[in-house]
Order: C-alpha cells, then structure tokens, then sequence
C-alpha cells in the first residue's frame, strides 16, 4: 500500500483499516466494562466505592483529551493514532489486577487516559477520510466501534461463563486486541500529504459553537456511560440476573448501538443531523425508561438495547461537526465537554443509588436525555 493517498482504492483502503482501529477501540471498552461487576464483587466494593473508583477512568480521559487534540494537531492524526493502538489496549489488564480500591482508581485513570488519547486521534483522522468522501461516513466507524464493543462484552460473558478470571480475560484480550490496533494503525496512509496546509492550532479556541456541541454530547455520553458502567451491576444485584446473563444488558446496548452508527450516515444524508439527533435523544430516553422501570431482567436488556440505538447517531454527528470545523482541536474540545459525562454520569449513579437505588439513579440520568431537543433549538447552526 502507498504511503499516501493518491487514489480511491487507497482511500478505501484507508478507512477499511481505520474500521479496524475503531474495532479494536471498542473491543477494549467493551470487556472491561462487562467485567466490571466480577471486579466489584472481587474487591467487595459497595456501589458508592465502585462509582469512586469509575472517576479514575473520567479524570484521565479529561487530563488526556486536551494533550490528544494538541498532539493530533502538532505530529498528525495518524501518528496520534498509532500510539494510541499500542498504549490503550495494554491497559486492559490493569483494572483485574488491582487488589485494592486505591488501585484500581489509578488503573482506570490509565485505562481512561490512553483510550482518549486514542479516540480523539482517531475520530481526527476518520474525519480527513469523511472529508475526501464528501458524503456523511463517520458514523460507520463508530459502527464498528460499537460493534467491537459488543464482540468484546459477549466474549466477556462466555469467558465468564466458562469460569475464567478476569485477570485471565482480560489479560488475553490485551495481547489479542494490541496485536490487532497495532497492526492496522501502523498501516494506516498520510492524508495531508497529498494537499499543502496550515497546521491547525494546537488547542480549539472556545466558541458559542462548540459548547453547543459539547452539551448535546455531554447528555448522551452521560448515559451511555452510566449504561457501560452499570448496566452489568444493575441486572445482577438489583434484578438478580445470572452473572452470564448480567452481561447481556451491555451486549444488547452496543449491539443494536452498532446497528445504529451503521445506518446512521444514510440517516444523516435523508434527515440532517438536527433531526436525527432530536429523534434519536427521545428514543433513547424511552429506553433507559423501560430499563428501569422493569423488574424483569429480560425486558430491561431489551430497555438498554433501545438506549443504545437512540444513543448511536448523536455523538458521532457532534464529532463531525467539530472536526469539519476545527479538526482534531475541535473534536477534543467537544470531546472534554461530552466526556465529562462519563465524569459525572458513572459517580453520580454510584452516589444516587445508596440514597434512592440503583434503578432510580439510572432514571435521573434519562432525564438529561430530554435535554437534547431544547438545545438543539439553539445549537441548530453548530450541528447543521
């Protein structure tokens, strides 16, 4: 393959090889987050503790994302990317190796660092590819991520059934899921090298527009983390759902999550994305609604899989925005802004669930969901 893009079969090249990185991403996400309550029970943590713990992965995303937008800007997109492939996947491991919750708080500031590292770098460059398309694809490889993540908490589910530890599970996926990263990123062509241009400044001068962007992104990340985070735990102990099957609220979320991100290009192209994004926030507001309100285990995966297909369209489309605006500066910067929802989303389910349980604290983070249509009221000109 070329170093460079010149022609279409590079540029198809490209982004087959950038699904891959986006894979793996998810795949990464997706095990630790299904293994998360075997960690919990191992370490006997009660639901405040864990959600402590949870803010280690918030504070390094949020101490990273800034460092990702101005290293994206600075040495490229690509390189950004390959050293992400290589960091974000051998942190894995860490979280089952914790024997304490000190521990386990700095594994997942990590976890959390590295992976955002990775994300904003390769949202940057999924965007360059988007950009010599000409036509909406970046949501395919959120797809993909999605669909990582669902491979990656199904696998964690059998691995869970089969007895494995999660030290064992998670310290295979590692290896596995590098090898993977490393191998495509590594591959992955320059795109600017064809087209001469200014080097976007190193951090995204703070604008009307991006706060907008960050808001809508802020209250779907909010939930989607707190669905990651908690989805597995609630099903277990407030449902009383096997351990296996605990594991299938997270696999219906990212799965049906996937098959969202899929269409959601042809969506965009037919609807815009205010429209999208409006319709898809009320979808995933019923969803989290049906989830909770439920007592049986069975019909609250089918609540988490509608969050999920709400939740699919609406990050990806903020990403484009920002990065057709500002490039990776941009995209980190509405990147920080979402991100603070796993910040605040997981802890705060932690803390709400001593006081009101688990089920009511999930159903105050659906209530952010019905934000989105107020601010897309005047956000309409960011998000066009």
């Amino acid at each position: 393959m070329r170093a460079v893009i010149r022609t279409q079969p590079d540029l198809r090249v490209a982004r087959r090889l950038l699904c891959v990185v986006f894979f793996c991403h998810g795949a990464v996400a997706g095990s630790w987050a299904a293994r998360i309550p075997s960690i919990k029970a191992a370490l006997d943590l009660t639901e405040g503790e864990l959600g402590l713990a949870l803010v280690g992965a918030a504070f390094g995303t949020l101490c990273s994302l800034p460092v990702a937008g101005a290293a994206s800007a600075r040495a490229g997109t690509r390189r950004v990317t390959r050293i992400g492939a290589f960091a974000f996947p051998l942190t894995l491991a860490l979280p089952a190796l914790a024997g304490s919750l000190p521990a386990l708080f700095g594994a997942l500031a990590l976890l959390g660092a590295s992976g955002a590292f990775m994300d904003v770098s390769m949202n940057a460059y999924g965007v360059d590819v988007e950009r010599r398309y000409e036509r909406p694809i970046l949501s395919s490889f959120h797809g993909l991520w999605s669909l990582g993540a669902f491979a990656g908490a199904s696998l964690a589910g059998i691995a869970a059934a089969a007895g494995w530890s999660s030290a064992a599970h998670l310290g295979a996926g590692a290896l596995l899921l590098m090898s993977g990263a490393v191998l495509a990123a590594g591959r992955l062509p320059r795109l600017d090298a064809d087209e001469a241009r200014e080097r976007p400044p190193a951090f995204a001068r703070p604008t009307k527009r991006l706060a907008a962007l960050g808001a809508i992104a802020f209250c779907a990340v909010l939930s989607e983390g707190s669905a990651f985070d908690w989805s597995g735990v609630y099903l277990r102990e407030s449902l009383g759902s096997s351990e296996a099957l605990a594991t299938a609220g997270l696999t219906a979320f990212a799965l049906v999550m996937a098959g969202g991100r899929f269409v959601g290009d042809r969506l965009t192209e037919r609807w815009g994305r205010v429209r999208l994004v409006r319709n898809s926030s009320l979808i995933a507001a019923v969803g989290m609604c049906v989830a909770v309100v439920t007592q049986d285990a069975t019909i609250a995966v089918v609540g988490f899989g509608l969050l999920g297909g709400g939740l699919s369209c609406i990050v990806p489309a903020m990403f484009a925005s920002a990065g057709h605006g500002e490039g990776g500066p941009g995209i980190a910067a509405v990147g920080t802004l979402s991100y603070m929802g796993f910040f605040l989303g997981p802890p705060a389910v932690g803390g709400l669930a001593e006081l009101i349980g688990l089920g009511g604290g999930l159903a105050v983070v659906a209530a952010g969901l019905l934000c989105v249509p107020l601010l897309l009221r005047t956000a309409r000109a960011a998000v066009g």
